[in-house]
């Protein structure tokens, strides 16, 4: 990986450097309703893919519930994941590091969370592929 690619994948950026539309900041919670890749709008698609790839660290996630959180490399407030957003073979597991970008969730478009989530680094625990967990 190039040194600026590097770089460009460790960048934090701030809220208002995302494409969506204005709004003050409200705490990243779970999202009612939830929006998921299948119901996610092309233009809302399009907009996110825009956004700059952001690095963490999965802080949980639980298949049964469908949903987890991502703690930024940079710090701030967790970041709600659904299932539907997780790319690659294995279920993330707490401590795997991870690349995302950010999506607004509407109807208000206050709330953020990850989509395009792919493992960077997994940990050292056994991972489970999706198509093997029952």
């Amino acid at each position: 990986m190039s040194d600026s690619h590097q770089q460009d994948i460790t960048l934090t950026p701030k809220k208002q450097d995302f494409h969506s539309p204005s709004s003050p900041s409200s705490n990243h919670l779970m999202p009612s309703p939830i929006i998921t890749r299948r119901t996610r709008t092309a233009s809302t698609c399009d907009r996110a893919m825009r956004n700059p790839l952001i690095s963490g660290t999965v802080k949980s996630f639980s298949r049964s519930k469908g949903h987890g959180f991502i703690t930024p490399k940079e710090g701030g407030e967790d970041i709600f994941v659904h299932i539907s957003d997780i790319e690659g073979e294995y279920m993330p597991l707490p401590g795997d590091e991870v690349v995302y970008r950010m999506c607004a969730i509407p109807p208000k478009y206050e709330k953020f969370q990850a989509i395009h989530v792919q493992i960077t680094n997994l940990t050292p625990e056994v991972h489970t592929r999706w198509e093997t967990h029952h």
